[in-house]
């Protein structure tokens, strides 16, 4: 007889978090269609502070830093379709191949599931939904290295952004480092409505679509309002990540209320990202 999970009967997709992040695990449930669970698993930051270096095989340095290759190992264990690393600056400064990399050597480690990272689940859905000149949004967390990164991650995927912003979180937060802004869980001050209102403000009128970066930036309450008030598609790390891991499993489901990424049929971005 073929197994059949009670829990997570249509699919059951599997989150590498960072230690302090509360963010992911609330935002994929939130958008799970009915029959899909989330199951995580935490980690420090395999990069040293302050550093934005990973060695010579930054994949394998990440793949192997023991609280991910532990989270590989016990989430592969549990019978996942997907696995999703959300830790986009890995991917930033590892570059485009890291992305491939990471998911060849954490699928071993995961007993053979499927795993893919935030930042390629981005890309995927930025080309799925057509955008080509994104206007990025990054956490107020993301410092100048990261940000310039980022951009040249995306890039070197083709893509000719229209600008980044950071969120800002206000006066009370202007004079802290963006170190200093995670260590102070900053994070847990982000406002869906006040990104909404932050990004309607500041988007460029020659921005074909909005990427919000950072699955710790709480965005999927601002989805629909600005895909409705701007008139271009909204990506988010989280909802790209969930979108991704749903068609890694083949499940063709809608998740209402969360932009025009989940109306895509499901033989739009199945590739690897």
């Amino acid at each position: 007889m073929m197994f059949r999970p009670a829990v997570g009967w249509r699919a059951r997709v599997g989150i590498l978090v960072i230690d302090k992040d509360t963010v992911p695990e609330v935002e994929f449930q939130a958008m799970a269609p009915p029959g899909v669970t989330v199951h995580a698993a935490r980690f420090a930051s395999p990069r040293q502070h302050g550093s934005g270096s990973y060695g010579d095989d930054p994949a394998s340095t990440v793949a192997e830093s023991p609280d991910i290759a532990r989270g590989l190992d016990h989430l592969g264990r549990i019978g996942l379709d997907a696995i999703t690393l959300c830790f986009v600056t890995g991917s930033f400064f590892g570059g485009l191949g890291f992305d491939d990399a990471f998911a060849a050597v954490a699928s071993e480690k995961a007993h053979g599931c499927r795993v893919a990272t935030a930042a390629g689940a981005v890309r995927a859905a930025l080309a799925a939904t057509g955008v080509r000149r994104p206007f990025f949004v990054a956490p107020p967390w993301f410092n100048d290295l990261i940000a310039q990164h980022a951009l040249g991650y995306f890039r070197d995927a083709g893509l000719a952004p229209a600008g980044l912003v950071r969120y800002d979180l206000g006066p009370a937060w202007h004079d802290k480092e963006p170190w200093q802004v995670w260590d102070a869980n900053g994070q847990q001050e982000v406002r869906a409505d006040e990104l909404y209102r932050q990004v309607r403000m500041l988007a460029p009128a020659d921005a074909d679509g909005v990427a919000v970066l950072g699955n710790g930036l709480l965005a999927a309450d601002a989805i629909a309002p600005l895909e409705a008030d701007l008139g271009v598609p909204v990506v988010t790390s989280n909802q790209a990540a969930l979108w991704y891991s749903l068609r890694l499993g083949g499940v063709p489901a809608l998740s209402e209320g969360y932009g025009r990424l989940f109306e895509l049929p499901l033989a739009t971005g199945t590739a690897a990202a």
